[in-house]
């Protein structure tokens, strides 16, 4: 299935880095890089970014592809590649090759948010969740908050957005993108209010319509070629020879469910108008579009349009935002943290043992990662977070886990934990002490 038209902060953001954006890669030194044939690789280069401007799919990953060959550990090169398997509609190689453009340059937030659209792509929700953790520094607040939403988990989005939709210098991107994981959260009328910031009344209502049509996608390769507006198409995967040999295997996270992200799927929408404070001066609440039944089924890949700014032949362009329209993101409520269902309660004893739950690259990562697991699995709602930074091969990290538990408690924990979809692992205990998260 191939959409036109459709340009959201992601998508403009997944398709434009390697036209506009400059990586760093790490070119070969002295003897051991041919002159020839760094200027063969760099014209190879230039051609498959034209072919990406002209969106040739086909013809970016031929010139890509003969760039990496050459020059195999330049991460510019495979970012390069990586954009052009996503308009080819090759999501498993893109997944590959941005996985290899991360290794070869960590920390790059363009390289990693495309790595985790990949991932949504590929059905790999756990995944892409690490992945934006991870480089929750180098992703745009803008950005990830979207990410997280298509990811599986509008709530987390929402509460991520808000904060930062409430500053002076928020823009129509963030505005949007917080709209749209409203919508997902199932919070339709809140959407319109944020959307219709920025929009005339009659292109919210059509932005309102477009987001619940959307809603239902067919697969998650229909719904994330939807978001870029490209075809899905047979992927044999990375030519082998075009293999990065890294020092350290990279592993796939395997897909994990998320319907603990997920609201309950309501029989139709319903929301309550959202507070507004005495004496101030907001747009009266608006219903919901004529939808009869928006029903949200329990998928993860909630992919949808969301134009972000003005294009060619766009039908929805934005206006500024009145000061007055402005003040309504500060009477949108924080989503609560949900909850699973009828999580089992798992009797612990005191001892020795810890359920290790992750290795992240800071605290606050981590912070993170324990909020995501607390709300996927409501068992760890009597238990505090533990914790203890280390080095792993000159690499620093900060383990998360929860413990001070018999083995037996601690088996048991993370087995219901794994239940709902998490990872984890029993040890003994290492240093653990009540997390700091604010290191």
């Amino acid at each position: 299935m191939k959409s036109k038209g459709l340009t959201t902060g992601l998508s403009a953001l997944a398709l434009c880095v390697a036209l506009g954006g400059v990586y760093h890669g790490v070119a070969l030194a002295g003897s051991q890089s041919s002159a020839v044939d760094d200027r063969a690789a760099a014209l190879d280069v230039t051609k498959a970014k034209k072919a990406l401007a002209n969106r040739n799919g086909e013809e970016a990953v031929r010139w890509a592809e003969a760039a990496v060959e050459l020059r195999p550990q330049v991460a510019d090169y495979r970012a390069v590649l990586g954009q052009a398997y996503l308009l080819a509609g090759r999501f498993a190689s893109a997944r590959t090759t941005f996985n290899d453009a991360l290794t070869l340059s960590p920390g790059d937030g363009k390289v990693a948010l495309n790595l985790a659209l990949a991932q949504i792509a590929e059905g790999d929700y756990a995944g892409a969740h690490q992945t934006l953790d991870s480089n929750s520094g180098s992703i745009p607040v803008s950005d990830r908050g979207l990410a997280m939403a298509l990811a599986g988990d509008p709530s987390g989005a929402v509460n991520l957005l808000l904060p930062v939709a409430r500053q002076p210098g928020a823009d129509a991107k963030l505005r949007q993108n917080l709209a749209l994981s409203l919508a997902l959260a199932g919070r339709w009328q809140d959407s319109r209010l944020v959307a219709g910031m920025d929009l005339s009344p009659t292109d919210t209502d059509k932005r309102m319509t477009e987001w619940a049509s959307f809603a239902h996608p067919a697969s998650r390769y229909d719904q994330v070629a939807a978001l870029l507006g490209v075809t899905p198409a047979a992927d044999p995967g990375q030519p082998v020879a075009l293999a990065l040999n890294a020092s350290t295997p990279v592993v796939a996270t395997p897909a994990a469910p998320v319907e603990a992200y997920l609201p309950k799927a309501p029989a139709e929408v319903a929301v309550s108008a959202p507070a507004v404070e005495a004496g101030s001066s907001v747009p009266a609440p608006v219903a919901a579009p004529a939808v009869t039944s928006i029903v949200f089924g329990p998928r993860a890949e909630v992919v949808q349009p969301l134009p972000v700014q003005p294009v060619v032949g766009s039908k929805a362009p934005l206006i500024k935002a009145p000061k007055t329209a402005i003040k309504a993101a500060a009477f949108v409520k924080p989503m609560a943290a949900p909850t699973t269902p009828g999580a089992a309660k798992v009797s612990v004893g005191k001892g020795n043992f810890y359920v290790q739950l992750g290795a992240y690259d800071s605290a606050g990562v981590a912070r993170d990662a324990w909020g995501r697991a607390s709300r996927a699995y409501s068992g760890f709602a009597d238990h505090a977070p533990t914790g203890m930074a280390v080095t792993v091969k000159g690499k620093s990290f900060y383990r998360l886990s929860v413990g001070g538990f018999d083995q037996n408690g601690a088996k048991q924990l993370c087995a219901a934990y794994r239940a709902k979809g998490g990872n984890c692992f029993v040890r003994a205990n290492a240093g653990d002490k009540a997390a700091d998260f604010k290191r």
